[in-house]
C-alpha cells in the first residue's frame, strides 16, 4: 500500500498519484511552490484519489475561492467513503472547513490528531495566528495552541513542519528563544519554507534583532516569487525591520512593489491589514502621510471586505481615519456594531473599541486614547494576529502616553514585556 511523507496509508493505486500529492502537501505546508499544479497531476493520475479533491479544497479555500473550496471538499468526502477511515474523517474535516462549520472542524481535527497525529494535512488549519485557534477570539488561545501541539511532539520528532508550527506557538507565547532553536532546525531541513522563514522572522523580531531580521529577508525573499501567499507578508516583515531601523526611505519603495493592493496577488486579508498597520505605524513613527496610498488602501477594502471578518474588523477604519473620510468612517462603525449585534465578530466589541481608539488618537485626544485602550489591552490578544502585528495597538497607546507628556506611562507599559524585547519605533522614547 502506498504511504504518504507522514508514513500513513493512501487509497490510491497510482505511485505517481501518490507522489503529485505529496509535493501538494509539501508546497501548502512550506507556503512555497505550486500546490494547485502538483494536484492536477495527482487527479490525472487518479480522478478518484478522494485526499487530492481535500486538499484541493484546502488550496481553493486559502485563495478564496469558496464556491471551489466546497465542491472539491465534497468530491472528496463522497470517494472516502471506501477509504479508510482515517481518509473519511481527514475529507469530513474539510467538508466542515469549507461549509462555514470551522467550530466543528477545530473538534473533529482534535479528535481526528489524537488517533492519527501525524496526519499533518489536517492538523494544519488550526495552527498559526490565522488559524482556527487563533481566529477564534478567545482569550486564551495562546496557550490553547501550545497545548493542542505538545502533546504530539514526540510523534512528528524532528519534521520540519512540525517544528515550524510549534515553534510559532512558543514564540506567541512569550518562549521566543525556545522557539528560535527549533525554527532554525527547520530551516537547516528545508531551508525554502516560506512558513518557516516567516517563523524565523517573528522569533528575530521579538528579540529585538532587526538588523539580523532585515539581512535575513534581503537574502531570503528575492528567490520567492510574488504568487506565492507569503509574499505580501514577508515583505512587511523587512518594512516593518527597516522602521524599527529607523531606514524609512527603504520603506515605501519596497512596500508599493511588493505590498500595495496594485502590486500584491497575496491573500486580501495580508494585503489589507498589512497594508494599513504599516501605513499607521510608519506615521507613528514620524513619515509623513501619504493619502495616496492610504486612499488605495481604503478602496480595496471597500471591494473586498465591504462587511466586517475576523482581524479586518481590527483594522478596517483606519484608511477612512487617515483620510479624514467620516462617512466612510460611520458606515464602518455600524457595520461592526451590526456584526457583533448578530454574533459574526470572534473578538466582540474589541474592534469598535479599537476603532474608538484609533479615532481618539486621530483627532489629538491622547486621554482619549488611553482612557480606552488601558483597559482593553488584555482583550487585545481576541483580534486574533502576532504579537507583531498586535503591537499596532501597543504603539498607538506609547504614542498617546508620549504626546500627553506621560513618559513614566511609556516606559512602564514596555518593561512589564518580561519576556521580549523592549523596542519600538516611537520617537522620544527612550528606555
Amino acid at each position: 500500500m502506498l504511504e504518504d511523507r507522514y508514513g500513513l496509508v493512501v487509497s490510491t493505486k497510482s505511485g505517481a498519484a501518490r507522489d503529485a500529492y505529496v509535493e501538494a502537501v509539501d508546497a501548502v505546508l512550506s507556503a512555497n511552490g505550486d500546490a494547485g499544479a502538483e494536484l492536477d497531476r495527482a487527479l490525472a493520475a487518479d480522478p478518484e484519489f478522494a485526499l487530492a479533491h481535500a486538499a484541493y479544497a484546502r488550496v481553493h479555500q486559502l485563495d478564496g475561492r469558496m464556491a471551489e473550496a466546497r465542491a472539491s471538499a465534497e468530491r472528496g468526502a463522497h470517494l472516502a467513503v471506501g477509504a479508510t477511515e482515517r481518509e473519511r474523517s481527514h475529507t469530513q474535516v474539510f467538508a466542515l472547513l469549507t461549509s462555514g462549520q470551522g467550530a466543528a472542524g477545530l473538534e473533529l481535527i482534535r479528535a481526528h490528531v489524537r488517533d492519527y497525529p501525524r496526519d499533518a494535512f489536517t492538523l494544519a488549519p488550526a495552527c498559526s495566528v490565522f488559524g482556527l485557534i487563533g481566529f477564534g477570539g478567545r482569550l486564551e488561545r495562546e496557550a490553547e495552541q501550545v497545548a493542542l501541539l505538545e502533546p504530539l511532539a514526540p510523534a512528528y520528532g524532528d519534521d520540519w513542519w512540525f517544528l515550524t508550527v510549534y515553534a510559532f506557538a512558543l514564540i506567541e507565547a512569550g518562549e521566543w528563544k525556545r522557539g528560535r532553536a527549533m525554527v532554525e532546525r527547520a530551516l537547516e531541513q528545508v531551508p525554502r519554507s516560506a512558513h518557516s522563514a516567516h517563523v524565523r522572522a517573528h522569533a528575530l523580531y521579538e528579540a529585538g534583532e532587526d538588523r539580523v531580521l532585515a539581512d535575513y529577508l534581503s537574502d531570503w525573499l528575492p528567490g520567492y516569487a510574488a504568487i506565492n501567499k507569503l509574499s505580501c507578508h514577508l515583505w512587511w516583515h523587512m518594512c516593518l525591520a527597516r522602521l524599527m531601523l529607523g531606514e524609512q526611505d527603504a520603506i515605501f519603495d519596497v512596500y508599493d512593489a511588493h505590498c500595495s493592493p496594485s502590486a500584491s496577488s497575496s491573500p486580501a486579508i495580508n494585503v489589507f491589514t498589512d497594508g494599513a498597520s504599516l501605513l499607521w505605524r510608519a506615521e507613528l513613527a514620524g513619515m509623513p502621510r501619504s493619502h495616496q496610498r492610504w486612499r488605495a488602501l481604503q478602496e480595496f477594502r471597500e471591494a473586498k471586505f465591504a462587511q466586517p471578518m475576523v482581524f479586518v474588523d481590527a483594522h478596517g477604519a483606519l484608511p477612512a481615519l487617515a483620510l479624514g473620510d467620516n462617512d466612510a468612517l460611520d458606515a464602518w462603525h455600524e457595520a461592526l456594531t451590526q456584526a457583533h449585534a448578530d454574533g459574526k465578530l470572534p473578538a466582540g466589541t474589541v474592534p469598535v473599541q479599537l476603532l474608538n481608539a484609533f479615532g481618539a488618537h486621530a483627532r489629538g485626544d491622547w486621554a482619549g486614547v488611553a482612557q480606552t485602550l488601558e483597559p482593553l489591552m488584555p482583550q487585545v490578544v481576541r483580534i486574533g494576529g502576532s504579537r507583531a502585528q498586535r503591537d499596532l495597538v501597543q504603539n498607538t497607546l506609547l504614542s498617546a502616553y508620549i504626546n500627553d507628556g506621560r513618559m513614566g506611562a511609556a516606559r512602564a507599559l514596555l518593561r512589564d514585556q518580561h519576556d521580549r524585547a523592549q523596542t519600538v519605533p516611537i520617537p522620544g522614547l527612550q528606555l
